[in-house]
């Protein structure tokens, strides 16, 4: 089975390294980010020269790639791009071998290929950073259906200094492993965030407090929120801001909240509460699954959202559904994403960025519906061990 393992994320690499070859630098540019993370590598070093939206992880690495290349920005692009394709290769590797914990080793075989094959030619995973808090989700759930749970901690604490979104792994973990296994590696996972942002501030306060802040300042964008504030518009900041002036980090883009977030917050956190305590994560794929509502849930319930965070759906729902099933229901989710970025605003087409919202936001409650049958069902797909 070794082979097998090696053989996806190979394929990937060969194939992927294949397409970049064959794109022109605009191709591979893509619709994605790297004018943004260049000139913010351009202008500093992060959390001490500049303010940036994003956890330290990814900012200080793009720093350093672009000290490497000495400035070259098609060094800088193509690097990064590579980069990031290597990170998805282990990705799928680390996919296979919970596949295998959930679903059992020959059905892991197909779904890793499926898993290789869809984000293939996905631009997400080598246009933005996002691969990597993917990988690391991936790899803090492995350590937690193994029972792991410092390994689980220290790779969960790295994602969320990449992105927060590999922290929501944390609910599942708490109610599926055993009891002290989980305390240890919820608290050990919070220290680690914590002292390292710590760290920073006591070195840059100025630029570490903007840094913090500023994502939260940014009002909404692409949810059903902004459709409610009126903020037809993506995700960019307040052109006003300057990344050399802390104070400007915590300017808004759009209209204020009519709803404020802290409001709604209650309404799903409650629900999340209600499912944690009903839910009995008796096996390795209710706990995926129960992983996968949760971040269908936060997803709703953003004020704000990236076409490009369904790359961390599309491993959940392939190993939580019937082969079939999750392949529709993944490749539905992407193509709905796909249809708003970079199909509709590429193209300036913001008139119908409401409709694409809605779609988008009852296409993820229908998935947290399935996500939610799977964790409450008293069948499985698998007659693998319970953790």
């Amino acid at each position: 089975m070794k082979d097998n393992k090696t053989h996806a994320s190979i394929y990937f690499l060969i194939a992927r390294f294949i397409l970049l070859l064959s794109l022109p630098m605009e191709g591979v540019k893509a619709y994605g980010d790297f004018w943004n993370f260049y000139r913010l590598a351009e202008l500093g070093w992060p959390f001490f020269d500049i303010w940036v939206e994003f956890p330290p992880v990814f900012p200080f690495l793009s720093r350093g790639i672009y000290l490497l290349v000495s400035g070259r920005e098609h060094a800088y692009i193509y690097l990064t791009a590579i980069l990031f394709s290597l990170v998805q290769a282990g990705s799928i590797y680390v996919f296979q071998l919970i596949a295998e914990e959930v679903l059992g080793k020959e059905e892991s075989r197909s779904r890793s290929i499926s898993y290789a094959f869809i984000v293939l030619g996905l631009f997400y995973g080598w246009s933005y950073f996002d691969c990597f808090a993917v990988f690391l989700t991936l790899v803090g759930m492995l350590y937690i259906i193994n029972g792991k749970h410092i390994n689980a901690g220290a790779a969960l604490a790295l994602g969320g200094l990449v992105k927060w979104f590999p922290v929501l792994v944390l609910p599942a973990a708490w109610k599926g492993m055993e009891r002290k296994k989980a305390a240890r590696m919820v608290v050990f996972t919070v220290i680690a965030i914590s002292a390292f942002w710590l760290l920073l501030y006591f070195a840059s306060p100025t630029y570490t407090s903007a840094s913090f802040l500023s994502q939260g300042a940014k009002g909404s964008w692409e949810s059903i929120w902004a459709i409610i504030d009126g903020n037809l518009t993506t995700g960019n900041f307040n052109p006003a801001a300057d990344r050399f002036d802390a104070s400007t980090a915590t300017l808004t883009a759009g209209n204020p909240p009519r709803i404020p977030p802290w409001m709604t917050l209650i309404f799903f956190g409650g629900i999340g509460l209600i499912l944690l305590w009903k839910a009995v994560l008796d096996s390795k794929l209710k706990l995926t699954a129960f992983i996968g509502l949760t971040m269908t849930l936060f997803f709703i319930w953003s004020p704000g959202y990236s076409p490009q965070w369904v790359l961390y759906l599309i491993p959940l729902i392939l190993l939580s559904f019937e082969r079939n099933r999750s392949l529709l229901i993944a490749l539905v989710v992407i193509l709905s994403n796909l249809l708003e970025w970079p199909l509709m605003l590429s193209r300036g087409l913001f008139e119908y960025l409401p409709g694409l919202i809605l779609l988008r936001t009852v296409l993820y409650l229908f998935t947290a519906v399935m996500f939610a049958f799977v964790v409450f069902s008293k069948d499985s797909l698998t007659e693998e061990g319970v953790m």
